[in-house]
This record gives structure tokens, C-alpha cells and sequence, in this order.
């Protein structure tokens, strides 16, 4: 799926496929995260793996209060203790399929929103 290009210092989705996310700037490959000023391959690889633990290093890259989550091609939830335990740290979540979870990240992103977005 392609995108419209964002403002080239923002880390803008580009263009989206089963294994790699292209930014303005660089191509990633899945597991990754992105938000407005850090982008990284992961080695989270599942839902189950999210916690505060691993989570911590990414979202303090970057000061978020949003955290998409595309979970492939099909949506899958988070368990609600981890949803606590995620709000707890003062992020909002919100899973999705990775297109979605692409289209809406580049939404929050030209809002100037505090967005990451975490696509296993």
C-alpha cells in the first residue's frame, strides 16, 4: 500500500507490504517501531511479548501518549492487563491491522500528535 509523503523530517510512512515499512528516509524491516523522530527494527515479535520492560527503551525515544500497534494482516488485541499496565505508563494503545495502524499514524503524525507505532 502506498502513502502520500509527510514532511521529510518527520518520520512519515511512505509505503507499507507483509515485510517491510518504507519511511521518508529509510526502509525498515518488520518487527519495528516509529514514532515522530526515532524509528528502529525490534525484536518483539509477538503480542505477549509487551510489557513495561520492553516498551520503556522505545517510548522514551521519543515523548508519545499515543501507541499504535499494527498486528499484521489481521487485528489482534492486547490482553487488558497488559492495556493497564501500557496506560499505566501514561500511553494510551490502540491495536490494528498494520495498514490501518499506517494510515492512522501518518493522520496523527500531520496533527502533530506524540504518536508511536509498533508493527509486529
Amino acid at each position: 500500500m502506498e502513502f502520500n509523503q509527510q514532511e521529510s523530517e518527520q518520520n512519515s510512512i511512505v509505503s507499507v507490504d507483509d515485510f517491510q515499512v518504507k519511511l521518508a528516509h529509510c526502509v525498515l524491516k518488520t518487527p519495528c517501531f516509529i514514532s515522530p523522530s526515532y524509528s528502529a527494527e525490534i525484536e518483539i515479535t509477538s503480542l505477549e511479548e509487551l510489557n513495561k520492560a520492553s516498551l520503556f527503551p522505545l517510548s522514551s525515544q521519543d515523548d508519545i501518549d499515543i501507541l499504535i500497534i499494527g498486528t499484521g494482516k489481521v487485528t489482534q488485541f492486547l490482553h487488558p492487563k497488559q492495556q493497564i499496565t501500557i496506560q499505566q505508563m501514561g500511553i494510551g494503545v490502540e491495536s490494528m491491522n498494520n495498514e490501518s495502524a499506517c494510515r492512522s499514524f501518518n493522520l496523527l503524525l500531520s496533527d502533530v500528535r506524540r504518536v508511536g507505532l509498533l508493527l509486529l
